[in-house]
């Protein structure tokens, strides 16, 4: 049975559009805008490195492991009124964090921060890709709510920099909830109530092993410093996460409607978008966090400076990615993908030279880099997890690709704050040597990028898509038919 969703006109979209912008903003801008607070956090709670880590991952964790969960709870319980939930849960979550007197406070209201956010990104991405029915049509909403991912990002450090130097860290939460509270009674005004065609069933083991292989992987990467990379503790983590992904691999397998439907791994390109989602995000937070420690620690610039230096990401941004989105739907993602993807690349290599009195307007052109990288990498990626794919899909598809995000964003913090830990409290020279494996992370990155988007944009690969796309369509015929009366009877 095809998805019922009312025709709406052109105002109407546009409306719904800026709501799910408006969402995607404050949920992905959390993740910037808390780093450049970091110093300001740790001198005001006390808190150590790896506090300061679990600040960041304890949200990206979270959003990732039940991104998908939330994806296919919509599907069945309606896109609107799940969207609404998270925006309350949300909502709370920022008042807590402002609210938190210690850093295991703020460590557990991030957490219900993150749990409103599972319920925003890629019910969301549903929402946008069922107002916007046409395929081109699509193309440029879905370009539009992609780039919203790297403004977001880019942004957030010039905004939080503001906020903690203004009003105190704090602040970086309590903006999030007028704006949250507008975005409720908007959602119920405009945006329509829809479903998917074939609902899925909750997969409670499933979604067990996948919170256990992430949740595993960080913590062991996290606290390898103090604990060691030898100690039992580090070495069991590791062993469980292995066998996790062997557990999700043959359970996920043999259901009917998986968690992670793994069938969609047989299209190149989405398997692609992911891996590039995972490796974009995880580069870029690895930047920002030992970034946002270099400014301030190292060469000692107030919050909000150390913002308006990565004001150079932001302007990109904002300049290029409504021109990349467009460039996505007339030729394809394969441009943007490689400019992403050598940017990068040559943005870590460039950050390798850096030193603790680096000439500014040196350091301003490296940033440059970066926002190249984040202006170009978003929309192709975000087109193509969910382009071709057929309507009952979309939600498990952009639950993928946002999960890879948040995946590669809590990689990126984790291993980059790994490496820097040690040499935060000495600063100057000991930092910045510290960086280069960092740094030389990065640019492998870029071109892991670079490459998957050339392998995922060929004529081999669009074939694969084609025939994952065809499959699912075959098997959505085939349960509406088994679920008609005459096939009843």
């Amino acid at each position: 049975m095809p998805e019922s969703v009312p025709l709406l006109s052109p105002r109407r979209r546009l409306l719904v559009l800026t709501i799910c912008c408006a969402s995607v903003i404050v949920v992905v801008m959390d993740i910037s805008v808390v780093n450049v607070a970091l110093p300001s956090i740790r001198h005001d709670l006390r808190a150590s490195v790896s506090g300061l880590q679990w600040t960041v991952d304890a949200y990206t964790l979270v959003l990732a492991g039940f991104l998908v969960l939330a994806g296919s709870t919509a599907d069945r319980f309606g896109r609107r009124r799940v969207f609404q939930a998270g925006l309350t849960a949300f909502g709370l979550g920022s008042l807590l964090c402002g609210l938190a007197p210690g850093i295991g406070w703020l460590v557990a209201a991030r957490v219900l921060q993150a749990v409103g956010g599972t319920m925003l990104n890629p019910v969301a991405m549903a929402i946008v890709a069922t107002t916007f029915p046409e395929p081109a049509a699509r193309a440029r909403a879905i370009g539009v709510f992609g780039s919203m991912t790297g403004l977001s990002l880019a942004l957030g450090p010039v905004l939080g920099g503001a906020l903690v130097d203004g009003l105190g860290w704090h602040s970086v939460f309590w903006v999030n909830v007028p704006i949250v509270a507008v975005a409720i009674v908007c959602t119920a005004l405009f945006v329509p109530e829809s479903r998917a065609p074939r609902v899925r069933r909750f997969d409670p083991v499933g979604q067990a092993l996948v919170i256990l292989v992430l949740g595993g992987v960080v913590f062991a990467i996290t606290e390898s410093r103090a604990l060691g990379w030898t100690s039992p503790v580090i070495l069991g983590l590791l062993s469980v996460s292995v066998l996790g992904v062997l557990g999700i691999l043959g359970h996920e397998s043999r259901r009917v409607d998986p968690l992670l439907e793994l069938r969609l791994f047989r299209s190149v390109p989405f398997s692609s978008a992911i891996l590039m989602a995972l490796f974009a995000l995880c580069g870029f937070s690895a930047f920002l966090f030992v970034t946002t420690q270099y400014l301030q620690n190292v060469r000692g610039m107030s919050a909000f400076t150390a913002g308006l230096c990565l004001l150079p990401v932001g302007g990109l941004v904002v300049a290029l990615s409504p021109f990349t989105g467009r460039l996505v739907g007339a030729r394809g993602p394969r441009v943007p993908l490689v400019v992403a993807g050598c940017a990068l690349a040559l943005g870590g290599g460039a950050s390798l030279w850096l030193t603790p009195d680096t000439p500014l307007p040196a350091l301003l052109a490296v940033y440059l880099l970066f926002g190249i990288f984040l202006s170009t990498v978003n929309p192709p990626i975000t087109n193509t997890a969910v382009s071709g794919m057929p309507r009952s899909m979309v939600g498990v598809a952009a639950s993928l690709a946002s999960a890879g995000r948040q995946t590669g964003t809590t990689l990126g913090v984790a291993v980059s704050g790994t490496i820097v830990a040690s040499a935060l409290p000495r600063g100057g020279p000991a930092f910045t040597d510290a960086e280069h494996a960092v740094w030389w992370l990065v640019l492998g990155l870029g071109l892991g990028i670079t490459a998957l988007g050339l392998l995922s944009t060929g004529r081999w690969a669009m074939d694969t898509a084609t025939r994952t796309a065809t499959l699912f369509k075959q098997l959505d015929r085939g349960t509406a038919l088994r679920t008609t009366p005459a096939a009843r009877r």
